[in-house]
């Protein structure tokens, strides 16, 4: 997946623009950078982070209210979508 996509949000209230960008971080000690955690953002406001285990299987959204569970699926599927590798 590339560094940042943008994703649209279809809601009963309208449209939403969602930023959604890879989180790099270091795993303190080990020189090793996490991967799996996805920051999301609207219009410059935090909407938390969607984080995957090793696999790309599983996934938990990390926001505070700020998406329903059925947004935050919507988006976690379309994160693994594009991390799928090209055949």
């Amino acid at each position: 997946m590339k560094n940042e996509l943008n994703y649209t949000l279809n809601t009963g209230d309208g449209k939403r623009s969602i930023t959604i960008t890879t989180h790099k971080h270091a795993t303190p000690g080990s020189g090793f950078y996490a991967k799996g955690v996805f920051a999301l953002q609207e219009d410059g406001t935090d909407l938390g982070n969607i984080v995957f285990d090793d696999n790309m299987k599983q996934w938990e959204y990390t926001g505070m209210g700020n998406l329903t569970h059925e947004e935050a699926a919507m988006i976690a599927g379309y994160i693994q979508n594009k991390s799928q590798p090209a055949q």
